[in-house]
């Protein structure tokens, strides 16, 4: 059933009209087909696999913990969290229950790069196989969480078990080309473009939590439902589905930069197959193009990392004698960083008996689901095109890439993180590195060998004119260090180079660089220590996230950084409890202000801003310091952004949370979900529980038809006369606060019902000028409340 714009109902003050009239067909008039600017697509069954992220009820956190935090971490009074308990939960890296799925989520995307190149000869064997992406496709599921414990000795020697340490495997060009969606989805080449495998476009992060969205809405009530469960209301301080995937879209493949190296790989697969006639002769080759050749990478990328060569052996054609042989030969030539690699070359079907489907990898970019979305929606084929391997392929996958993470990527990491903080960072903090700096500032009219003159012809080693350092220079050594330290999770010492940083960048005026450092500063503080007293975090962190952010958006104009500087700060400090989730909430109310997001991304974080006052706890009888009415406030207007975005099933959750916190439990439990329709509420002010009212009844008008709704209507139009069915109702009306309309129709009506007049706008406050009528005067204010 369809519905034109001007059935909607109530509108907002921003989208009303000067004059309109109401016309209401009595047979159409209960229902409001939602809005969505996103594109109509067919129906298709293949399409449910990429929403099943979002549309169970049973949430699945990350692999290493679950998303409720323990009892420790939940904050017990209203200045601060135990610290022994919060220390405790916070420095075991194997417990079974993590304290939040939100640092997991941090920790997890912040791992290290490993780029892969494959021959000719290996890409063809692979798409004789079924996977059509090569090898990347292949490896990259494995990749994101390595198979058993990965210990991981920090600057100090000691060594530390983790239980979801993982890799990114990513093509030799990914991060460099701009994200964008592929003009023709249906018609994409062979391998996936690197453009769509690039992070960091927030409009397309926007649009696919949308269509998540959408997808759940759609989909008839469940038990397994995610808003039909029995988890719909979960624990304030638990992730929903959407802000999960939001947050993961935000963090997946994030662009390769000169500023940071996160996204600058730590090591380079090079495979070849049995199949190739000169295998060493192409492994040189691969070798040559990944360094001087096609696949160099950018000047500020230093390409000083490791080689991996990978041997792909033919199970079913080949023999294994003669692989072997090659191996050999291979860490003769090449060293030990190798592996022989065994895989069947024929295709595996869903029919087979050690058949699996390809795992479906957690940290694709916004722009490569949404491709892959639209690839499905206008296939004809019904059938989920996942590719299927062998049990025994997905066994040698993960010893293999186990093997080159503990014994390769992680000690070559170690290694390289010590050289550079003896040889580097160590001078830097002494007394003659302090001295040295001294002497570079004020040093005009003479360079070293290897430095350029930068701004106001100091003696610095920032490019300006090219926006980058060197990465030879010590400045790019110290932030590749700082870097190397945090992804093996090293914050002690990765905050202490950030801040030897942060004072350079400042004296070279590299301010993309500068926002960086003290970006990561804030974020490894608040990952490094256990607890963070109210002063730190003012005089501190406060003035690195203040920094960062001021030198993103203004002096860099570099948004998305911006909002990934505010938004993990948010969760990290939401973790902290007490005072730390005001301060949370504040800065993401910073995101809001500054319009960092669109639409969808504004109704979850004003959800999120719900959640971190809702989650903090008063202190003594009268419950000093809470912020309950805060909460309930954040989530009405969440609800109202819903509804405008016509996801009438989100709306409904947070009416019903707001009106839940405005309303004692006693009264909730027995009006139970429509409480909102009788709302009662603590305060005095009538014209909020008027705006509440009409917010659930454009909940109810936005909410598609039932089979019971279309029987009872039915049954309604068989009593009244044929004639009624198409009476149209026009009023003259009358214009209100805001430049609303409404029709002296609707208001009696409303009145004869018992409902309160809407005033001013919908105005919660009621702080409008209204026109004099006898239907919309004030109240006498001696039955106000406040007298």
């Amino acid at each position: 059933m369809t519905s034109t714009p001007s059935e909607a109902g109530f509108q907002s003050p921003l989208q009303s009209d000067s004059e309109s009239t109401t016309s209401i067909p009595q047979s159409a008039a209960r229902r409001v087909a939602p809005r969505l600017s996103l594109p109509y697509r067919r129906s298709n069954a293949s399409v449910a696999s990429l929403f099943a992220s979002t549309s169970s009820a049973q949430h699945s956190p990350t692999a290493s913990g679950t998303s409720t935090p323990p009892a420790g971490v939940v904050n017990a009074s209203v200045f601060s969290p135990p610290a022994t308990r919060l220390a405790n939960a916070l420095n075991s890296p194997t417990t079974a229950a993590q304290p939040d799925e939100a640092r997991q989520l941090v920790l997890r995307a912040f791992a290290p790069r490993v780029s892969v190149l494959a021959s000719d000869d290996c890409q063809e064997l692979l798409r004789h196989k079924g996977i059509n992406g090569g090898l990347l496709e292949l490896l990259r599921p494995f990749g994101e969480n390595v198979a058993g414990r990965v210990v991981v000795r920090d600057s100090t020697g000691a060594s530390r078990p983790w239980d979801d340490f993982g890799i990114r495997f990513t093509g030799v060009s990914d991060g460099l080309e701009a994200p964008r969606l592929d003009p023709n989805p249906s018609d994409l080449p062979e391998y996936r473009p690197a453009r769509l495998r690039t992070g960091g476009d927030v409009e397309q992060i926007d649009e696919l939590v949308a269509r998540h969205l959408k997808y759940a809405q759609d989909q008839p009530p469940a038990g397994d439902d995610y808003f039909s469960g029995p988890e719909t209301k979960p624990h304030p301080s638990r992730l929903t589905p959407f802000y999960t995937l939001y947050l993961r879209r935000l963090l997946s493949g994030i662009p390769v930069t000169s500023h940071e190296t996160f996204s600058h790989p730590v090591a380079l697969v090079i495979a070849i197959s049995s199949r190739n006639p000169a295998p060493i002769d192409e492994l040189r080759t691969l070798y040559a193009n990944s360094n001087t050749g096609q696949y160099k990478p950018p000047p500020y990328v230093n390409n000083e990392f490791l080689r991996y060569y990978v041997l792909i052996h033919d199970e079913d054609h080949d023999d294994i004698t003669k692989s072997t042989a090659l191996y050999e030969q291979m860490k003769r030539h090449f060293g030990l960083h190798c592996h022989l690699l065994r895989l069947r070359s024929n295709e595996c079907l869903p029919s087979d008996d050690d058949s699996m489907r390809l795992p479906t990898c957690e940290w694709l970019s916004a722009g490569e689901e949404l491709g892959e979305i639209a690839t499905r929606e206008s296939s004809e084929v019904d059938d989920d095109p996942t590719p299927y391997v062998f049990e025994s392929d997905a066994a040698a996958i993960r010893a293999f890439v186990r093997e080159m993470v503990t014994q390769s990527v992680v000690p070559g990491m170690e290694r390289l993180s010590a050289l550079w903080n003896n040889e580097v960072a160590s001078r830097r903090r002494g007394i003659a590195g302090k001295i040295g700096l001294v002497s570079k500032r004020f040093t005009f009219g003479f360079s070293s060998r290897g430095s350029s003159t930068g701004i106001g012809g100091s003696n610095s080693n920032y490019d300006a004119l090219q926006g980058f350092y060197k990465p030879d220079t010590p400045e790019a050594v110290l932030r590749k260090l700082a870097d190397y330290a945090f992804m093996l999770r090293d914050f002690k010492l990765a905050q202490s180079t950030y801040d030897l940083l942060c004072t350079d960048y400042k004296n070279d005026k590299a301010w993309r660089h500068y926002a960086g450092a003290n970006e990561m500063a804030a974020i490894t503080a608040l990952l490094a220590a256990p607890v963070v007293s109210s002063r730190v975090r003012v005089d501190s962190l406060d003035q690195l996230l203040e920094t960062a952010y001021y030198s993103y958006l203004t002096r860099c104009s570099a948004p998305y950084s911006a909002l990934r500087t505010l938004i993990l700060s948010t969760e990290l400090l939401r973790l902290r409890g007490g005072s730390a989730l005001d301060d949370s909430a504040s800065w993401a109310t910073r995101i809001l202000e500054d319009r960092l997001v669109p639409q969808t991304g504004h109704a979850l974080l004003l959800e999120r801003i719900a959640s971190c006052y809702s989650s903090r706890r008063g202190h003594g009888t009268l419950k000093s310091g809470a912020r309950a009415r805060k909460a309930a406030f954040f989530h009405v207007l969440a609800a109202e952004s819903w509804v405008v975005l016509g996801m009438n099933r989100q709306a409904d959750t947070n009416l019903v949370a707001a009106t839940s916190l405005y309303t004692s439990r006693k009264q909730m439990l027995e009006k139970g979900e429509k409480a909102y329709s009788t709302f009662k509420p603590l305060s005095a002010f009538q014209h909020l529980e008027t705006f509440l009212q009409d917010l659930g009844q454009r909940v109810e008008d936005s909410r598609p038809n039932t089979a019971d709704d279309d029987a009872a209507e039915q049954g309604n139009q068989d009593t009244e006369p044929a004639e009624a069915d198409v009476e149209t109702i026009q009023e003259p009306t009358r214009t209100l606060g805001h430049g609303r309309t409404l029709s002296t129709a609707g208001i009696s009506a409303g009145v004869a019902a018992g409902i309160p007049p809407v005033s001013s706008g919908l105005d919660p406050l009621g702080v409008a000028v209204v026109g004099g009528s006898s239907t919309l005067d004030r109240p006498d204010p001696k039955n106000d409340g406040f007298e």
